[in-house]
């Protein structure tokens, strides 16, 4: 018979919160659902039309403490159903040789599993008769995958934020086909900058001097070269790059390259953008300021296409309660942690940029990395497993003082 948790589970993975066009609403309904079955607070706040931060919250025996932010996105990248073996929010629920059950869904590692892990463990405490110490509040959020803008990123700017009062958050980590828990402490900088370059133009036939895509060739050359000197980095020291190791270094990928209007005739202009991945190890102002200085070298000009936020680290010595409180729990189970900065970009940076101390940390082991993949999984024993482990966390966290 398939346990209750995990019907929820699957009804919270066939909504189709999937860009480009989310439906948030159903979604909101079914947080509100769960909220009052289990007997939290609830509110739905939109900072943009549609997009609502759904806060749930369990008041503390001490509500004058800081609270516990347990964090989680409601969105999902996008499919393509034609190499999926089930239908991607079908939430297809396939046995396994081994007696167990793989759960097939878009969201069923990144990151509904956490979400819903949250709620069950909630559950769990409140059929226990538990009271935390510190106040918990469960925060659902927007827009995620697509970096946050009309999510966390208006969220910790609000007065609502503001009003947690939070001391400690926990949000999302990655897969793992080891038997560690990757637990992740800072985050790489993400800054995605726009070069366009201008230059003579004339017949395909000729020799013209001082082209845009001469400047162009320069330009990426210089970021390639660069690119490829961060590599050689990880090599070098560890001998083969992972998930553990990428974060120290900056990457940089060419991904939009535009220009051209007529096969006979040399453009006037090229455009080219760059994804970079700035590792937090290294100022990401003085990067930028290097970015500057390329376009000014080949005469190109420069368009930041987001914000430029300095990284920041959340302190995992055993000066951090919180963090100390996370390694018992995992030691416990007989597990250990990776502790590493986390190559891409997740809403934990907006809490660290604002002082909140956070961890990124999934119940995802012994399972191939399938986020944003096609045939997205996860096993009902680790989903299982993954209720008991917060259910442990999220005890031992709200009742320090």
């Amino acid at each position: 018979m398939e346990p209750l948790s995990v019907s929820r589970f699957r009804e919270y993975l066939q909504i189709q919160t999937v860009h480009p066009t989310p439906d948030y609403e159903k979604c909101t309904e079914y947080l509100k659902n769960q909220a009052a079955e289990i007997g939290l607070e609830y509110r739905a706040i939109e900072y943009v039309p549609g997009k609502a931060v759904v806060i749930m919250t369990w008041v503390g025996s001490k509500p004058e403490l800081s609270s516990i932010i347990l964090n989680s996105h409601t969105d999902v990248v996008p499919v393509f159903e034609e190499f999926w073996d089930y239908p991607p929010f079908s939430a297809a629920r396939i046995p396994t040789e081994d007696g167990d059950f793989k759960i097939y869904a878009r969201g069923s590692q990144d990151m509904k599993v956490v979400g819903s892990c949250y709620l069950e463990a909630i559950r769990n405490l409140k059929a226990a008769n538990f009271q935390p110490t510190r106040t918990l509040h469960l925060t659902f959020v927007p827009d995620e995958e697509i970096g946050g803008k009309d999510g966390m990123a208006k969220f910790v700017d609000s007065q609502d934020f503001k009003d947690l009062d939070a001391g400690f958050a926990l949000d999302e980590g990655i897969a793992n086909p080891g038997p560690e828990l990757y637990a992740f402490y800072a985050e790489r900088c993400s800054t995605q900058v726009r070069y366009t370059t201008h230059g003579e133009t004339g017949h395909g036939s000729q020799f013209i001097p001082n082209t845009a895509i001469s400047k162009m060739m320069a330009i990426s050359k210089e970021l390639l070269e660069f690119r490829d000197s961060e590599e050689n980095k990880l090599i070098t020291q560890y001998g083969e790059i992972t998930q553990s190791n990428l974060g120290e270094v900056t990457t940089v990928n060419l991904n939009i390259f535009n220009g051209g209007v007529q096969t006979n005739v040399v453009p006037e202009s090229f455009s080219a953008v760059f994804d970079i991945r700035v590792t937090p190890n290294r100022s990401i102002t003085e990067f930028n300021e290097y970015l500057h200085s390329i376009a000014k070298k080949y005469d190109a000009e420069i368009e930041n296409l987001g914000p430029v936020n300095e990284g920041a680290f959340t302190d995992i010595s055993s000066d951090n309660q919180f963090w100390g409180a996370l390694t018992k729990v995992v030691e416990k189970r007989g597990l250990k942690t990776i502790n590493a900065i986390f190559p891409a970009a997740t809403d934990s940076r907006y809490l660290r940029g604002i002082g909140i101390p956070a961890i990124g940390i999934s119940y995802l082991k012994d399972i191939p990395v399938l986020l944003h993949v096609h045939n997205e999984y996860i096993t009902e024993s680790l989903f299982l497993d993954g209720i008991d482990f917060y259910t442990d966390l999220i005890h031992s966290l709200s009742i320090i003082e």
